[in-house]
């Protein structure tokens, strides 16, 4: 960390760094092959039919194709083809579910650090209303207005309650 003038100044801001992250993931896009970005809304609600048959079913085609001249249609693909399709599908299934756990371990995360920054600043908030209630703590009193009115609070509830329910 630098300093400057006395104040300890962050090199590399929590906003750069997870600018760097979402790059690194858009791209991963680039090396996944097969990669498609939905065109519209509901693609994959519509797609989910056809793509839930059972493994079987689409290797017992691929055979059917293999053995009978009379099944092969023009413009369809190959059972070496359709067999790469399945593969992909298999072994892509996990990555799908490690990104999934990614995203959600990320907003536990993120959760995580706003409710200790929560917990912190209701418990400052407490502490600040039982100060400005003193002759000592009356310069305090306008902050304290600032926090009711940024917390949403018109009534005199007190934070010490809210601290307690939150952690």
């Amino acid at each position: 960390m630098a300093t400057k003038n006395g104040v300890t100044e962050i090199e590399q801001s929590h906003v750069d760094t997870a600018q760097a992250r979402m790059q690194e993931l858009r791209a991963m896009r680039l090396v996944i092959p097969n990669f498609v970005i939905p065109s519209t809304k509901n693609e994959t609600k519509r797609m989910t039919s056809a793509a839930s048959v059972p493994p079987q079913f689409v290797e017992t085609t691929t055979v059917a194709l293999k053995n009978s001249t009379t099944m092969v249609r023009p413009g369809a693909l190959s059972p070496e083809e359709v067999r790469g399709l399945m593969s992909y599908a298999e072994a892509y299934g996990p990555l799908a579910d490690e990104a999934e756990a990614l995203a959600h371990f990320i907003r536990h995360s993120v959760t995580a650090a706003k409710h200790r920054a929560g917990v912190d600043a209701l418990t400052t908030y407490a502490v600040a209303q039982q100060l400005a209630k003193r002759p000592e703590g009356a310069e305090l009193v306008p902050y304290v207005d600032d926090m009711r009115r940024a917390l949403g609070r018109s009534g005199k509830k007190k934070a010490a309650a809210v601290v307690s329910r939150v952690q």
